[in-house]
């Protein structure tokens, strides 16, 4: 088949961190499909090189990559990454596709949720099937997480499109297990084509060579001898950090334990702000994700959170659990939603406060 994959953020090793959409798309071109990704240059996870071109070709691992130049934002939860979306989409509108081959099917992945506007119109254009893949739930997490109010209409716009692009879709696929819930109660039609793909393990990825724990632990100045307690991702709202970091003041003055932070956000200078005046926390900034392993297997204990949102009854799949069962360490989750891959797997179990 001849495959189309669009979505704003999608980037390669070349650009240091492989999206999910391009794991994907080696795995589509080793089937014998030919592949394209439209993606931008706008992406908080990778470093693109300056473009003096709106639209650029390249060829990365036999997938054939149209990179549009957009506007660029420093801040997730920004006006200027709502711009980029528009200017995104506004150039995707008019770009060349024309010198690529009729699409059979394309995959509209979100961020952006705008993208499906597109997605429809090249659907009926092409006559091609159309997949639309959900990685965040949008407007609810707007809601949710950032405190909008359902009548906002910026809101209200997104939930329009979000209505018109599960109905208008071949298939809806998400990260999360209990979509086809959420899906249902979007659109009051419960025959939905909703499945869930989460993410996969990549023997390929495990089997790189990571820098070695020595390495690591001298190039961030470890403590040795002590209890580790690591988390490793994003250091933003959703994550809901809170607790953890409760939990290092409390212990600031047992000299057994430390807690390690490795990743980027837009709460990470709270975070420090918050935590300056103890001994017992490390800050790592963002490493590559092959050297992510080393950091984990460090550690004693690995944590992982969430932010107590209706979001998590339909389940999630963040990538960070894979990463931290390959490290072989007990994991402390404190999350209240449908069951993650941890429980599917059978190696964890939840365990639910009294009240």
């Amino acid at each position: 088949m001849n495959i189309w994959i669009i979505s704003k953020y999608a980037s390669s090793y070349e650009e240091g961190f492989e999206s999910r959409l391009f794991a994907i798309a080696r795995r589509f071109v080793k089937q014998g499909n030919v592949t394209k990704i439209i993606s931008s240059d706008s992406n908080h996870f990778g470093v693109y090189p300056k473009y003096n071109n709106v639209y650029n070709f390249h060829n990365i691992d036999g997938i054939d990559v149209l990179r549009i130049r957009t506007k660029k934002y420093y801040k997730t939860a920004s006006f200027s990454r709502i711009l980029s979306w528009l200017d995104f989409e506004f150039k995707l509108f008019f770009a060349p596709l024309k010198k690529y081959d009729k699409p059979d099917v394309i995959i509209i992945s979100s961020l952006s949720l705008l993208t499906i506007l597109n997605g429809i119109l090249l659907k009926r254009k092409f006559k091609a099937k159309l997949v639309f893949e959900i990685r965040d739930i949008w407007p609810l997490t707007m809601v949710e997480e950032g405190g909008y109010s359902h009548r906002n209409p910026f809101v209200y716009l997104l939930g329009i499109i979000e209505r018109l692009g599960y109905l208008k879709s071949d298939l809806v696929v998400g990260t999360m297990p209990n979509l086809k819930e959420h899906v249902s109660s979007v659109t009051g039609k419960s025959d939905i084509n909703c499945i869930c793909v989460p993410f996969g393990f990549d023997p390929v990825f495990y089997s790189k060579k990571p820098i070695s724990k020595d390495i690591f632990s001298s190039k961030f100045d470890i403590p040795k001898n002590k209890f580790l307690v690591g988390y490793a991702g994003s250091l933003g709202l959703t994550n809901g950090l809170d607790a953890i970091i409760e939990a290092s003041q409390k212990m600031k003055n047992d000299n057994r334990f430390h807690f390690i932070f490795l990743g980027d956000g837009d709460l990470k200078q709270k975070l420090i702000n918050d935590t300056k005046e103890q001994k017992n926390v490390l800050f790592i900034p963002r490493v590559k994700r092959e050297d992510v392993l080393s950091f984990l297997t460090l550690c004693n204990l690995l944590y992982f959170s969430s932010l107590k949102s209706k979001i998590w009854k339909f389940g999630w799949s963040p990538n960070k659990l894979i990463d931290y069962m390959m490290a072989e360490k007990p994991i402390l989750a404190s999350y209240s939603g449908h069951k993650s891959m941890i429980d599917e797997a059978d190696s964890g179990f939840f365990c639910t406060r009294g009240r």
